[in-house]
């Protein structure tokens, strides 16, 4: 993966484009993170669809390395609350472990994450934020 197909990759997620994130993906792709697990091209937007609902979410690339066989990034992620997205609503669709955000609210998390790469798509993605 080169860092212009990060950056295409990138500006489908920032645009809502799930159908073209998918893409980027494996057939049966492990995404992990924060206690949400996501393998189908249905669970990714229900997921990102539940969210975004609430949040906009825009991702800053600051770093890319990549290969054949991984892409690691390193990057802004902001979310700003369109919408209350409160702790009972997150408890509600077994999110707890996530920060309930308000409207016009701003967080911005520094992450690294770790696409492992095979046949040119994402087969898992690991992450951490800081």
């Amino acid at each position: 993966m080169t860092r212009e197909d990060y950056e295409r990759y990138a500006a489908a997620f920032n645009a809502r484009e799930y159908d073209t994130v998918f893409d980027f993906y494996a057939e049966k792709p492990k995404m992990a993170f924060f206690g949400i697990e996501i393998t189908t091209r249905d669970q990714l937007k229900d997921f990102y669809g539940f969210l975004h609902q609430y949040v906009k979410e825009t991702v800053t690339i600051e770093r890319f390395a990549g290969s054949d066989e991984l892409a690691a990034v390193e990057g802004i992620v902001r979310v700003e609350g369109i919408k209350d997205l409160t702790s009972e609503i997150l408890a509600e669709r077994g999110m707890p472990q996530f920060f309930p955000i308000s409207i016009g609210e701003v967080q911005e998390m520094r992450q690294y994450i770790h696409y492992h790469l095979k046949d040119g798509k994402i087969e898992s993605v690991g992450c951490a934020l800081v």
